[in-house]
């Protein structure tokens, strides 16, 4: 299947600015892009790649006063497969683990590991180590937050969503890969496109996503604590260790969001 994603973001801003995005498909997928990704501003500005210490591209360009539109689409091949699911995949003792694998135990900035091992711990310690731990984890954090955007706030870490019990996509995510590394997992947050393909759709204006994955048998494998179900068509931007390391935007100076629409359509067989 291929699929169709974009965006168009407007940002004001009373003198020039400079800034970091980070709006670009993630390079794991770059075979997957049919043709070429295309990110463009008006007015025109120069745009500077690099990629950062987790591999995400990042761009740099000085915003002009008044502001900024970017604009962005891609087409891309997907398999059409929902996410792996595979309860054999084992935990790694804490000492077994590669040692690019320690960042992803400890705390963050949004993932107060600290404030949350001793709740992980009597909520967990009785799971089966591994996927099913994991799984457990990811079920909890469903049932134990309600979903809403009126709950969304920049500032909120898994420990306030632990006991808010609300929140919206990417503290769903906080609060389980939290919950993951407190029992000795190590586990990262991603953000990316993922469309209404596979499930009704939801009315809600579309928007990007935020999910998390986990360090099993040696690879990393996507859960998803706020749909909790299998998800066809995810396509990845970035991944760190918490949302602080995925902002799609960041401006040195003083900007005002204005515009903020987001495209991602299985495009129809010919």
């Amino acid at each position: 299947m291929q699929i169709r994603v974009g965006f168009e973001i407007t940002y004001t801003a009373p003198q020039p600015t400079p800034m970091v995005i980070m709006l670009s498909i993630h390079p794991s997928r770059y075979a997957d892009i049919v043709g070429t990704e295309r990110i463009a501003t008006e007015p025109d500005v120069p745009i500077g790649l690099y990629r950062d210490g987790f591999g995400n591209v990042c761009g740099r360009l000085v915003a002009p006063g008044g502001g900024v539109t970017f604009r962005g689409s891609a087409l891309v091949r997907d398999s059409g497969l929902p996410d792996v699911v595979n309860p054999a995949a084992q935990q790694l003792p804490v000492e077994q683990l590669p040692d690019d694998m320690l960042l992803y135990l400890m705390p963050s900035r949004y993932c107060e590991t600290d404030k949350l091992t001793d709740i992980a711990w009597s909520l967990f310690a009785g799971t089966q180590p591994g996927w099913a731990r994991v799984q457990a984890i990811t079920d909890f954090v469903h049932h134990h937050v309600t979903f809403g955007y009126q709950h969304a706030h920049h500032m909120k870490s898994a420990h306030d969503v632990y006991e808010s019990r609300a929140g919206v996509c990417r503290d769903f995510a906080h609060l389980a890969l939290t919950f993951c590394r407190c029992m000795g997992i190590p586990a990262r947050y991603c953000t990316g496109y993922l469309g209404d393909i596979g499930v009704p759709p939801d009315p809600a204006p579309m928007d990007f996503s935020g999910w998390f994955e986990v360090y099993l048998s040696g690879q990393w494998y996507t859960f998803d604590a706020r749909h909790n179900t299998p998800r066809i068509g995810r396509i990845l931007m970035a991944t760190g260790r918490d949302a602080a390391d995925v902002a799609l935007t960041t401006s040195f100076g003083r900007m005002t969001l204005a515009k903020f629409v987001v495209v991602t359509d299985e495009v129809a067989a010919a």
